[in-house]
């Protein structure tokens, strides 16, 4: 069993989320959903309604919350998406931009429900740890301009390759 567990705090749209998550994450599920009793009274939600849940994605364990309006999502608690390539970095930035999400900057975003992601090349990782400062920067001033990460963009860069 996983000792930490993310609790993300919704509206309404904890199952709808986690459905959602779990469709594009691999090795994913949904693990248990549990409802508000019978006999519930305000301020815990409607009887019989999703109260909370547990779901997994890509074997890391979440449990989503129907709490009401009272709390919303920052950018002070945000997920990051380890890519293998770009292909991976826009397949997910697409999906969780999508139908109301928001895009930030240097590869950040809120999804449609307002939780912050961090959609990250893990090659842009590997770089960061090269010993070469002067790439390094380079690397960090073309990503400050950017929106979604564009590994090449970056590598070219870090790599003191100017655009064309």
């Amino acid at each position: 069993m996983q000792k930490i567990t993310p609790f993300l705090w919704f509206d309404t749209q904890a199952e709808e989320a986690a459905n959602f998550y779990v469709s594009l994450f691999p090795n994913s599920k949904i693990k248990n959903i549990a409802r508000y009793p019978s006999d519930s009274q305000p301020p815990a939600g409607p009887p019989g309604k999703v109260m909370t849940v547990d779901f997994e994605l890509d074997g890391q364990a979440y449990t989503a919350l129907n709490g009401g309006p009272h709390f919303t999502f920052t950018e002070a608690v945000s997920f990051m998406v380890h890519c293998a390539d770009q292909a991976e970095v826009d397949r997910y930035w697409d999906a969780l931009t999508a139908d109301g999400g928001k895009e930030s900057q240097c590869g950040w975003l809120k999804d449609k429900y307002g939780l912050s992601w961090q959609i990250v090349p893990q090659q842009l990782m590997d770089l960061y740890s090269s010993p070469d400062k002067a790439a390094v920067g380079r690397m960090f001033a073309a990503m400050m301009k950017m929106v979604k990460l564009d590994m090449p963009k970056l590598k070219a860069a870090f790599d003191g390759e100017t655009a064309a």
